[in-house]
């Protein structure tokens, strides 16, 4: 299924060459050149002096005395030129050898220059904040709809993340879809990969609202094309990476939990020629055991066939056989030179109001009510909930530094600790209802409201465009890019 939008009247798409002589504008910003200077006072005095025949010891103090002052002036020049129509300095950072949120250090995060996109603040911004409208976004989801399915306080959507010592870059989609010329940006993962898709969707959208574009539904691969850039924003559905039986894009709620280990190529043979990939996955693993599977059918292995040859284990194991099968594929498959790679770490939940409630001294009166009315981030420093397991992120963090160690470089967005404080920006009960309820969930929401609220997902605009803010920052404002 295709959905098209065009805009009316269509614009012709922005040329990315300057003038008659066609030179390359859109990369002309990485460049950091220093303008022309006049030549100075010193200089010109020095020459005069050569000129009219000065004493050979006062030359040479001259001499060095001039060229300790062009030294001074290159250095300065250095530090103040500017870099050619790039944004005011934000220490977008460039690499990173620091410890990341499972304790692994050497792995690609954020953290570099003295700066970490993770580590700081919510502000609240209601001049600047949100940065699109929820209406305004015409490939919207009802998944993050808030306000279209009731919500009618907005001050989660006016947060604004400020990192200390430096700033997110300003999302600038053009910029974006320069880089994306030609090229796929593929998203592949869970659900709040889907929330994370969508939101980027919708920043392009929101901003380019001229632009032709359309949305293609293929079963496990949903594909959205900017059609004057020929670049197109993928997801694909793949919960666990590797292959399972919950691999449906719609059926795939089943009781038992079985995954083939070792197999990923199926799905890679989707998603393996883009030029941008961004992997998640967390949420489906947290299961006492789910079932790994050798041979057979997933049909037999979940009915107990123990001629299917699989293995039950925990939920951590699991997950680190499937780790070890995606890095493996990205070392053996990937074109090191072309594609950029990046893992979203954790997205926390809040489905238990006792652990902000007690740290802010509230008495937790009527129960758990999960996310369900709140409206103000969690203040707190350093907030973790429960659903929050550093082991996983461990596990993608040993994966992530045994392929740098191979030449594969992957980066960490550290996503978890800064979206642990915001219990107030997920849909609760503002969401769409996928089922009729059934009579003892119509009873049990009679009974408590929260009881169905959705405390998982985020709603849009709101924390995912902090995330996608980050992913911009890697893909644009560096200097290493995959420019093909």
């Amino acid at each position: 299924m295709t959905v098209s939008v065009t805009p009316a009247p269509a614009r012709k798409a922005r040329s990315t060459t300057a003038g008659a002589g066609g030179g390359g504008l859109d990369e002309a910003w990485l460049l950091v050149q220093a303008p022309p200077r006049k030549q100075s006072h010193a200089t010109r005095a020095a020459a005069c002096c050569f000129a009219i025949g000065v004493r050979p010891r006062v030359v040479r103090f001259y001499s060095l005395l001039l060229l300790a002052l062009v030294l001074l002036l290159v250095l300065a020049a250095s530090v103040t030129t500017d870099d050619g129509g790039a944004e005011p300095p934000t220490t977008v950072p460039r690499s990173s050898q620091g410890t990341g949120i499972g304790g692994v250090r050497g792995v690609h995060q954020q953290g570099a220059g003295g700066c970490d996109m993770s580590s700081g603040r919510w502000v609240y911004d209601g001049a600047a904040y949100p940065v699109y409208r929820e209406s305004a976004c015409r490939f919207m989801s009802d998944q993050a709809a808030c306000e279209k399915f009731g919500r009618t306080d907005r001050r989660y959507q006016r947060w604004r993340w400020q990192p200390h010592g430096c700033d997110l870059p300003r999302f600038d989609a053009e910029r974006l879809l320069l880089k994306l010329r030609d090229k796929r940006l593929a998203f592949v993962g869970d659900s709040l990969n889907r929330n994370q898709w969508v939101s980027m969707v919708c920043l392009i959208d929101t901003a380019t609202p001229k632009l032709h574009k359309s949305m293609t539904n293929n079963g496990s691969l949903v594909s959205f094309k900017i059609h004057e850039y020929n670049a197109s924003v993928d997801f694909y559905w793949s919960p666990l990476l590797v292959e399972s039986n919950s691999d449906h894009p719609v059926h795939h709620r089943l009781p038992d939990r079985v995954i083939r280990a070792g197999s990923i190529a199926k799905h890679a043979r989707r998603w393996g020629d883009a030029d941008v990939l961004v992997f998640n996955s967390y949420l489906w693993w947290r299961r006492p055991a789910i079932k790994v599977m050798w041979r057979r059918s997933f049909e037999a292995a979940a009915e107990g066939d123990h001629r299917a040859a699989y293995e039950v284990t925990d939920g951590l194991r699991a997950f680190e056989l499937a780790m070890r099968t995606w890095s493996e594929w990205l070392e053996h498959h990937v074109d090191r030179g072309r594609t950029k790679l990046f893992f979203t770490s954790m997205s926390p939940t809040h489905l238990h109001s006792d652990e902000w409630e007690a740290k802010s001294g509230g008495a937790g009166e009527g129960g758990n009510h999960q996310c369900y009315k709140e409206t103000e981030p969690i203040l707190a420093d350093g907030h973790h909930g429960r659903d929050t397991d550093p082991a996983f992120a461990r596990a993608v963090e040993a994966e992530v530094a045994r392929l740098a160690e191979r030449g594969v470089a992957v980066r960490v967005l550290n996503v978890t600790q800064l979206s642990e404080h915001r219990k107030d920006a997920h849909p609760s009960v503002h969401r769409r209802q996928w089922s009729p309820p059934t009579a003892a969930e119509l009873e049990a929401r009679a009974r408590d409201p929260g009881s169905g609220a959705d405390c998982i997902h985020w709603c849009l605009p709101g924390v995912p465009d902090v995330w996608n803010h980050m992913l911009y920052a890697h893909i644009v404002a560096e200097r290493a890019q995959v420019d093909g």
